[in-house]
């Protein structure tokens, strides 16, 4: 056995109606089929997404996904002999079975040493996993039941302000997971909700701590007939709190009592739990991190309130859904996890640094930043789940705007840049408010789905030019991820994609993708900046902003 080949577990675990099986967690540059994969020959994407060729691989580079999604990569710059060895790197890493370990509950974040769970918030994949002497499933069951009534109260008028009114506002005040998935999610449904009369509260969301955010929030709705979301897992989140007080001096000023307009959204175990300065609290736990966390209380408090519990369980249902595609053994009928093994190809043969988002539906517009988050936060790691440093690259830069305002902007640069950047592209047929226009023949939406399929087609083949300037080299390589609409389910299903393809590409790195200490040090630097405990350049940058 490999010197640096380390376990997880002593012993072996039980996989269901299997021999037990021993999962190794190796770094990847130490797997026999890595260093097969480095040995593939390249492929010439220019030339095999040209004429008929192209033709074909659109039609047969294409893996079905939940919700009626497609993920179609007939525009990387993969063949048979790459997608061969990319399935025996999956076999070779038990990715597989690595997914099971951690959907049945073994201790996969190795870093804080808890379970991961998020994919339990939204269906049980394998066996009952209980934690902290419960059933976990059931925990996260009743967490979204108690939400619903509480939603449904509200509604209903059941739950009103001091007047008795009701309240048409709901705010989540949170950072970082707390914010960026939840308003994603909120703004990628806003407009499905008012055309499908599921629209029940606008929400708001302040995240930043600089001031000038709460109050541009609080300034522009009617704080009376508002009720603010506290997310806080620990309690203790120094920008949330800070936030929490900026709100509650507004109430306090408007003559209105802060614990009638408050809930929180935290752990069993933190001061926020059972106080009275809140209406209700609805708890998480330490086994699911704040980027993966939408599908649990945090998101669903917003959105049930914002849309009501039944919308919120149509998400879930799709984000469940793709979960069990995740499950497949088969890569090539596994999105996630063939997106995954592609992207790493990219990442560490090809040495691509970065990857593009790029949705086109203006719903989707904070999506590429909650992604960014979840990607960059959970594999932007220099040392495996053990401590050791890794000898190779692992994650990319992300970053991405919607179409088509993105091909105006920083487009110049995917297509005649000197650094080649694979997309990442998502595409709908129909939109989602029903309401179009014909200009010269077409219709908005179809032009929008025209620029998409033109940008991939343009990315992989190029356009040859006598003048350098108009030269188009191609060879940009791109997939893209085709669905019908922006809806709860689909958008449930696309985020649980995400995710899992991110877990995969960390079993891969052999990183703990679950924990995130690369955000502590500026946090206790900035406590030491506030209690003046500042010396050498630290100090000399307080001074310089007045702090």
């Amino acid at each position: 056995m490999e010197e640096n080949a380390r376990f997880l577990w002593s012993g072996y675990f039980s996989l269901k109606n299997k021999e037990d099986i021993m999962i190794t967690w190796n770094n990847l540059d130490t797997l026999d089929s890595y260093k097969e994969l480095s040995k593939a020959s390249r492929v010439n994407l220019a030339e095999v997404m040209s004429g008929e060729n192209g033709a074909e691989r659109v039609k047969n580079y294409s893996i079905p996904m939940a919700e009626g999604f497609s993920y179609n990569y007939a525009a990387k710059a993969v063949d048979d002999d790459v997608l061969d060895a990319l399935v025996k790197l999956a076999k070779e890493a038990q990715l597989a079975e690595k997914f099971k370990a951690l959907y049945n509950g073994e201790v996969v974040n190795t870093g804080e040493k808890r379970l991961v769970l998020h994919h339990m918030t939204r269906g049980q994949l394998g066996d009952a996993v209980n934690a902290d002497g419960v059933d976990k499933r059931a925990f996260y069951v009743e967490q979204q039941n108690r939400i619903a009534d509480f939603a449904n109260k509200v509604h209903a008028g059941e739950i009103t302000n001091a007047a008795g009114e009701k309240f048409t506002t709901v705010v989540q005040i949170g950072i970082g997971g707390s914010d960026l998935g939840p308003r994603a999610m909120y703004l990628a449904l806003e407009n499905w909700a008012k055309k499908n009369d599921k629209f029940k509260m606008e929400a708001r969301f302040i995240s930043n701590v600089d001031p000038d955010d709460a109050a541009a929030v609080l300034n522009s709705i009617d704080v009376a007939h508002s009720i603010f979301v506290l997310v806080s897992k620990s309690g203790t989140t120094l920008e949330t709190l800070t936030n929490e007080s900026f709100v509650k001096d507004v109430l306090k000023n408007a003559g209105l009592d802060a614990s009638k307009h408050m809930i929180a959204v935290t752990s069993e175990t933190s001061p926020l739990a059972k106080s009275d300065d809140y209406l209700a609290a609805f708890f998480m736990d330490d086994y699911i991190g704040g980027r993966y966390s939408s599908t649990s209380a945090v998101g669903g408090a917003v959105l049930s309130l914002a849309f009501g519990p039944e919308v919120f369980a149509e998400f879930l249902e799709g984000a469940a859904e793709e979960d069990k595609l995740a499950k497949n053994e088969d890569v090539m009928q596994n999105p996630a996890m063939l997106d995954a093994l592609i992207g790493v190809y990219e990442r560490n043969i090809l040495g691509y640094p970065s990857t593009a988002v790029l949705p086109y539906s203006q719903a989707l517009s904070r999506f590429p930043a909650h992604l960014q988050q979840l990607d960059m936060e959970s594999n932007g790691k220099s040392v495996n789940r053990f401590g050791d440093p890794v000898n190779y690259v692992t994650g990319p830069v992300i970053f991405g705007e919607p179409g088509t305002n993105g091909q105006h902007s920083f487009y110049q640069l995917l297509h005649q840049g000197t650094d080649i950047v694979p997309l990442q592209f998502i595409g709908y047929r129909n939109n989602q408010m029903g309401t179009d226009v014909v200009i010269q023949d077409s219709t908005s939406q179809q032009k929008l789905c025209a620029n998409v399929a033109a940008q991939i087609v343009a990315f992989a083949c190029g356009k040859s030019d006598e003048n350098s300037n108009k030269n188009f080299e191609g060879g940009r390589p791109s997939s893209i991820i085709i669905g019908d609409q922006v809806n709860p389910a689909s958008l449930g299903a696309l985020l649980a994609h995400f995710e899992n393809k991110v877990m995969f590409q960390g079993f891969l790195w052999n990183l703990n993708s679950f924990d995130q200490e690369g955000v502590q040090l500026g946090k206790v630097l900035a406590k030491r900046v506030l209690a003046h405990e500042t010396d050498g350049a630290l100090k000399v940058f307080s001074d310089l902003l007045n702090i």
